[in-house]
This record gives structure tokens, sequence and C-alpha cells, in this order.
């Protein structure tokens, strides 16, 4: 990674970013060595200014930052790093250093729609998803339509357990058949973004 280091006397801004939700979760800085010991240990870790020495998240509270990924702007510095949240961020026991809660986890369906997409282009005979694209969209239609009738069925009872399996795969089986269909998500939030629009 090419960082300039030398633009802030040998540390740049590190933005943390939830991996599954996207929230910015708090912002460090880093130097050359932070960079490498959470690049080589797997937990984010910066250059603290007011204790003077490297500072792993999470070392005294145990809410460390794993770390997914790292990337640097346009100028190159500045990092944003994802990571996954090991509980609360900000010291003052807050979701985030900005007070906004870090629930949802609706971002992880992008990262499925990725993995589905690669199921496509890259079959495995070992893969389920695999399996579905190699028999077509006649039968990626009708696991959607079982999927969509079981969870009627099941939300008839009160078995919550029972319904959130069902709507798990319901909302899986549908994201593989808008990927046969070769039709973004997005494309759909379009449709709703516009209907809401029109009724406003």
């Amino acid at each position: 990674m090419n960082i300039d280091f030398n633009k802030m006397n040998g540390l740049v801004p590190a933005i943390v970013q939830d991996a599954v939700s996207g929230k910015v979760l708090m912002q460090g800085y880093m130097n050359e060595e932070a960079l490498t010991k959470t690049q080589e240990t797997g937990r984010v870790t910066f250059f603290s200014r007011s204790k003077n020495r490297l500072w792993t998240k999470g070392e005294t509270s145990g809410n460390f930052l794993e770390l997914v990924s790292l990337a640097i702007d346009c100028d190159g510095d500045s990092i944003l790093i994802k990571a996954h949240p090991k509980g609360p961020v900000c010291h003052t026991g807050a979701d985030t250093c900005f007070f906004e809660v870090n629930s949802s986890k609706t971002g992880f369906i992008d990262q499925l729609r990725s993995i589905i997409k690669d199921r496509k282009n890259n079959p495995s005979d070992k893969s389920y998803t695999a399996s579905l694209f190699a028999k077509g969209i006649n039968k990626v239609a009708q696991k959607v339509g079982e999927e969509a009738v079981e969870i009627v069925i099941e939300s008839k009872d009160d078995n919550k357990d029972l319904f959130l399996g069902e709507a798990a795969d319901l909302l899986f089986h549908y994201l593989v058949l808008l990927e046969a269909k070769e039709i973004e998500l997005d494309e759909v939030m379009e449709v709703l973004i516009k209907r809401h629009a029109q009724k406003s």
C-alpha cells in the first residue's frame, strides 16, 4: 500500500467502518508500525497521540476490531478499514463514536449477492447455489415458489425459529433468481424508491 505518512508527521487518519452494516464506527490515527501490526495480527491497532504509543482497540475492554480489509484514498493519505467490532466501539459504551446505533445486518445482503454471483461465474460441483444455476431458470423460479409457500405455512404458526428459517430460505432463493435473470437488487430498489416518491 502506497501510503504517504509524511503529510502529518508520520500519521494518517484511519476511518473504521463496520464490514457488515457499513456504519462508520470511529476514527483514529496510524503510523507505519500500527499499520503493520494491524495487518500481522488481524486486530486494528492505532497510534495513540495521548498515550504516545501503539494502541490496539480493545486491549483493555476486549472489544477488539477484527480486520476485514484495508483501502487507501485517492491521495494516499487516509486509510479506510472495514472490520467486525467485538462489542461497543466507543469508550462511552456506545456502538460508535458518533453515537449511532449499529445493529443492522442488512449490509450482509450485498456480500451474499457477491457470493451468489461468484457461484454462477465460477461454478463448483460442491456448491448448492451453482447447482441451481446449472438446472436453469425454471428450477430457480420453482424453488422461490416453494419457499414462498413454506413461509406462508409457517406464518400461520407461532414457531419463530421455523419462520426465520423459511424467511432466510426465501430471501436467499429470491437473490439467486435475480442473479439468474441478470437483474441487480438495486434495480428493484429503484422501483420501490420511485413508488415511494410518487406517493409522497
